[in-house]
């Protein structure tokens, strides 16, 4: 008995398999790339909102600080106003 090897894959269908692959790896990559812009822009949102979060949060301080210090000034005043003694410093 002689047996006859014939190959698996023929040239033609090995190249048309690797062109299969090289576009699925294409596709694979603009995905990715459409992925990675969405990411992008999703985390440029969460930064802008953190910013503002920042900002508003700066500004509440800023704000309990000069309603402390308007205290201050006021009791200050009333003390003087009533005739007590008061350090200015």
């Amino acid at each position: 008995m002689s047996y006859v090897r014939r190959p698996l894959y023929t040239e033609e269908r090995v190249r048309a398999l690797f062109a299969s692959t090289l576009e699925d790896l294409r596709a694979q990559h603009r995905q990715h790339l459409r992925d990675m812009a969405d990411l992008r822009r999703e985390l440029d949102q969460v930064r802008a909102q953190y910013d503002e979060l920042c900002a508003a949060v700066l500004a509440r301080e800023k704000a309990e600080s000069n309603l402390e210090l308007l205290r201050r000034d006021r009791e200050k005043q009333t003390r003087i106003a009533e005739g007590e003694r008061y350090w200015l410093h």
